[in-house]
């Protein structure tokens, strides 16, 4: 399952709120006109997409939704081929769902790991420059007092 892809332009201004509300020294940050993203940046680009379902609201390919009393967020990593993109660059993101386990839980009940994966692509020459993989993790039991 994947969706369609949106545009995610890079603002610089945005890159600053970020840099500084994560407590972020780098001077490349705040004063680059051309600044680098963080390396978490990314995680921003959702509120540039669509309303859709996606992450922990996802349908499984089985039909099931996860129940969201039960959902943690496992990780997520960023890779960048060629280094960050920068403020300026204008790129199209995808997400599709990578895999679905499940695995029995020490605590009874059983896992299931939902992993997706976004990409995204440099809008004027379509090069992949960063993609992240998410791990969302829907416990076996709600948790107890």
């Amino acid at each position: 399952m994947a969706n369609d892809g949106y545009t995610y332009p890079i603002e610089r201004g945005k890159i600053r709120e970020f840099a500084r509300a994560t407590k972020s020294t780098q001077a490349d940050y705040i004063e680059n006109p051309k600044a680098p993203i963080p390396p978490t940046f990314l995680v921003t680009g959702s509120f540039w997409a669509p309303p859709r379902e996606t992450g922990a609201g996802m349908t499984l390919p089985d039909g099931r939704k996860l129940d969201m009393t039960r959902v943690l967020h496992g990780g997520t990593e960023f890779v960048f081929p060629d280094g960050p993109p920068h403020a300026g660059d204008e790129l199209v993101v995808t997400s599709k769902l990578e895999s679905v386990t499940e695995k029995e839980g020490k605590r009874g009940g059983t896992m299931t790991f939902v992993v997706s994966l976004t990409e995204y692509h440099d809008k004027k020459t379509g090069k992949l420059v960063a993609q992240s993989r998410s791990t969302t993790i829907e416990t076996g039991k709600a948790a107890t007092a």
